[in-house]
């Protein structure tokens, strides 16, 4: 029989673990303490009416500073002055110059031909030179005819004279018994006859006096009128040597060489370097605060020059208004037309105001709430906001400074009044 090790075992007796115990013990000590101090944090969570994670969220800082309004954009150099040539009548026309050519004012540009136009003076001209011949024997017959009406004046004159004198002579004979009443009766009437015929004469050379000048003063106003024809004829011939009205650059053709064209086609374009202005895209919702005269600053080309806004357009294109800018001073010469540049218009400056960066929570809410963080809960607050610029907006009410507030992801709040901000 084979013996086992049962004689050689016996019991022993298990102590407990001190060490083990105290790590137990410790582990629940700092449990609890977690659980205190978190236990505030876990109230507001559950009295929270969400809970959404802060990498949805945007956070800015309440400050008190200077606060500037401005708007920044990129314009182009446009011509204050840019006028397009049309043609004056229709015609062939031969460019004398070619685009980029620098001119100067009153120089010819175009010419048009146009052989009806000028034949069509020639006409005029030639209408005008019968009437002033018209006009000019009118009054050679006018000295005749009042010659003769002067010679029946005259003669009647010396008629009545002679009747008078002839009469005087009579009475004298019937006076001194040489002469019969019946002679001095026959003076009488002579004399009668050649004072009426003397009234006559006169009458007739005032009254045909008017009716010759009359019929001069009607032959020159028609001449005079056929000579403004063929000025205004004259004009659209010279009109046909198209010139530059302005100093400038000429910018582009409308037409090829020799091109036949009808009455009032563009011709080409100049462009007025000396007048260049800068124009910019404004978003709406700052275009109502522009005003014409403001200053601003325009950049490129490593230089800055002063301008003032010198208009703004009354139409909405897309969300914008077109404003434009005027260099202050001296036009830059080393500007091109549509050459991009840096613009900022100041509307407002300001110091000690109290602003936050500007958010989608302003848009969305109006400016009439914000949620201010604080312990890991935003609370819904309601505030008043002022002016806005681009980067910042300025808080008039509801908010103190060095307050965290969200300024963008508030739609998924779903306008809770406390929101839980989950890491």
């Amino acid at each position: 029989m084979i013996r086992d090790t049962s004689a050689q075992d016996r019991m022993v007796e298990v102590k407990p673990n001190r060490r083990r115990r105290l790590l137990w013990i410790g582990g629940g000590i700092a449990v609890l303490v977690a659980l205190a101090l978190a236990m505030p944090g876990i109230l507001r969570l559950f009295s929270a009416d969400a809970s959404v994670s802060a990498s949805r969220l945007a956070f800015a800082t309440v400050e008190r500073g200077p606060f500037v309004r401005d708007i920044a954009a990129e314009g182009k150099v446009v011509a204050a002055v840019s006028p397009t040539l049309y043609a004056t009548y229709g015609g062939a026309v031969t460019l004398e110059v070619h685009a980029g050519d620098a001119v100067k004012k009153e120089q010819v540009l175009a010419m048009i031909d146009s052989p009806e136009l000028k034949n069509k003076l020639a006409q005029e001209q030639s209408k005008a030179d019968a009437m002033q011949v018209d006009y000019l024997q009118a009054e050679v017959d006018a000295r005749s005819k009042r010659a003769e009406l002067q010679k029946t004046y005259d003669n009647a004159q010396i008629d009545a004279k002679s009747a008078e004198t002839n009469l005087t002579r009579e009475q004298k004979a019937f006076a001194a018994g040489a002469s019969t009443n019946v002679a001095v009766d026959q003076a009488k009437d002579t004399l009668e006859k050649a004072r009426i015929a003397l009234a006559h004469a006169k009458s007739g050379l005032g009254m045909n006096e008017d009716s010759l000048r009359f019929n001069i003063q009607a032959k020159k106003l028609a001449h005079d009128n056929q000579m403004l024809a063929v000025q205004d004829l004259e004009r659209q011939v010279r009109n046909l040597d198209v010139r530059s009205p302005v100093d400038g650059q000429v910018g582009q053709l409308f037409i090829a060489e020799r091109a036949t064209v009808a009455k009032d086609a563009q011709l080409l374009s100049v462009i007025d370097l000396s007048a260049l202005e800068v124009e910019m895209k404004v978003p709406e919702s700052f275009a109502r605060d522009l005003g014409i005269g403001m200053t601003g600053e325009i950049s490129g080309n490593g230089n800055t020059w002063k301008g003032l806004v010198s208009a703004i357009s009354p139409e909405v294109v897309n969300g914008e208004v077109a404003a434009r800018l005027r260099f202050e001073g001296t036009t830059p010469r080393q500007l091109r037309q549509n050459q991009r540049l840096s613009v900022r218009v100041l509307l407002d400056h300001r110091e000690d105001v109290l602003t936050v960066q500007r958010g989608s929570f302003v848009d969305e809410s109006g400016g009439s709430y914000a949620y201010v963080v604080r312990d890991g809960v935003a609370e819904k607050r309601p505030i008043r906001v002022g002016a806005s610029s681009i980067d910042k907006v300025e808080i008039l009410d509801g908010l103190k400074e060095r307050e965290r507030i969200v300024i963008s992801g508030t739609d998924s709040f779903k306008n809770a009044a406390r929101v839980a901000i989950s890491r």
